[in-house]
């Protein structure tokens, strides 16, 4: 009776272990990393953006540059609130740039994550992330993506890690928050994008007009709660 209940407890004991096992497969890596700007071919997945398209004088430019030897993405560029003379649009607010990845190949899944983390080395700016999701709040037949955008504070001069928990982000449209309860659907994300004001911001960052440069080594999704 002895020797069976040794067998019994040793093949429970197995079980018990090649099901943990099995569990630690399933689970979720603590981090997942999105973008990562060490080659020339990152250019390929992001397009710039500013006020330039309606009028303004805003530039932007974004580049692999080698950088503390090593290669790193440099998003830099002048922002102007002004607007060129013969412009034909009436905009309401310029001074703004922004660089967008190019739409993923269908959606990342980030429901395993719960927060946004990005490495970079910036001027004291403001800057705004932006996480692009499928069309489920806005109205039926409208073909904007939902977009939702937490400011990111990216301190002079020193190499920073900003991490940014996803239930921050507000759902806006055109840079207005959405007045509304709403949930971000993580398991459909389209895109992301970084981009930078001359006006607003959180307290204590450079604001107005003139010259800005961030630099980027990375971006993922990171885990920071026990996964459940």
């Amino acid at each position: 009776m002895s020797r069976f209940r040794s067998i019994w407890q040793a093949s429970l004991n197995a079980t018990k272990k090649a099901l943990t096992w099995n569990l630690e497969d399933l689970m979720p890596p603590p981090e997942r990393l999105i973008f990562s700007f060490n080659s020339k071919e990152e250019l390929k997945k992001w397009h710039l953006y500013s006020d330039s398209e309606y009028g303004g004088l805003s530039s932007a430019s974004l580049e692999i540059s080698e950088v503390d030897n090593g290669l790193k993405g440099v998003f830099s560029g002048n922002l102007s609130v002004d607007l060129a003379e013969d412009s034909k649009w009436n905009i309401s607010r310029g001074g703004f740039c922004g660089m967008r990845s190019k739409k993923f190949d269908g959606f990342i899944d980030l429901d395993s994550y719960d927060t946004i983390a990005l490495k970079l080395r910036g001027d004291g700016r403001s800057y705004i992330s932006t996480i692009y999701t499928e069309n489920w709040v806005n109205s039926p037949g409208q073909l904007e993506d939902n977009s939702w955008q937490a400011f990111v504070h990216v301190p002079k001069d020193n190499w920073y890690i900003a991490k940014i928990p996803l239930a921050q982000y507000l759902p806006t449209w055109r840079g207005n928050v959405i007045n509304a309860e709403m949930e971000m659907n993580q398991a459909r994300i389209l895109g992301i994008s970084l981009s930078v004001n001359a006006e607003g911001g959180v307290p204590g960052a450079r604001t107005g007009t003139g010259d800005f440069k961030v630099e980027l080594d990375w971006i993922k999704a990171i885990r920071t709660e026990e996964y459940t």
